[in-house]
């Protein structure tokens, strides 16, 4: 996905979660964050959101020491968490729109540029917590577009399950394949005792795999994220190994 895609879906997951927190008891529990309230929800993203403005506007280099509540400022009253939320999201979407393709800032994951790491990443972040903030709302789930939920599958295999401070790892060696059925998407997990190594693959590149789990991009997404079970989905051969995969690898 292009940039200017990744931002259209931020200001779209925002609206959405903007609409979620509006009719949602701040007091409620979030089903897919156990941890939570709809209250710990919206501050929590709320707050991603402005420390995600500070670099993308403010071009800084180095991480910031004092974290997401330094980034809220002031929490908000109940009554104006969505109107809270929905201010912050829409000032990063307008920093992500208005910055130069150069931009130079911090960044901690891989991508073309750093205008492309924090939208791409932003656009996911928010995706996944308009979900959870459905839910607690008692409102019906948004479905992904098919693109987007693969690229967010593909942000997460790719990119964040082989991180060095990633848990997954096997004792004995096995393999996990992904695979997509409505967009050409599919990718390949060698799991070992050193961790993880994952790579993106063709048809018929993953047929040796020791599990393969298929299904849309969209319940993919919410499986693999924590969002949902994997009721929709098909599993083949070990379903251990995505056992190990959905126990270890908990986004909440």
């Amino acid at each position: 996905m292009e940039i200017p895609a990744h931002i259209d879906a931020l200001r779209t997951e925002g609206e959405r979660m903007v609409a979620a927190a509006a009719v949602a008891d701040p007091d409620g529990a979030v089903p897919s964050c156990p941890e939570w309230t709809v209250r710990d929800l919206i501050r929590h993203t709320g707050a991603v959101h402005r420390w995600a403005t500070g670099f993308v506007a403010g071009g800084r280099t180095e991480p910031s020491r004092g974290g997401l509540e330094e980034a809220a400022g002031t929490w908000p009253a109940d009554d104006d968490l969505a109107g809270w939320f929905g201010q912050g999201c829409t000032d990063l979407v307008t920093a992500l729109a208005d910055t130069p393709d150069d931009l130079q800032c911090w960044t901690f994951l891989a991508a073309p540029s750093p205008r492309a790491m924090w939208a791409r990443r932003q656009a996911h972040e928010t995706a996944v917590h308009r979900v959870d903030a459905q839910l607690a709302a008692g409102s019906p789930v948004s479905p992904c577009a098919p693109a987007f939920a693969a690229d967010g599958i593909d942000e997460l295999l790719v990119l964040f399950v082989p991180r060095r401070s990633s848990t997954l790892c096997a004792d004995s060696p096995a393999t996990l394949a992904v695979r997509c059925t409505d967009v050409d998407a599919s990718w390949l997990l060698h799991m070992d005792s050193d961790g993880v190594t994952t790579t993106r693959t063709t048809s018929g590149g993953d047929a040796d795999a020791a599990c393969a789990v298929s299904g849309t991009a969209g319940d993919l997404y919410l499986a693999l994220w924590n969002r949902k079970g994997a009721e929709d989905l098909t599993v083949e051969g070990d379903h251990a190994v995505l056992g190990q995969f959905s126990e270890v690898v908990r986004f909440r």
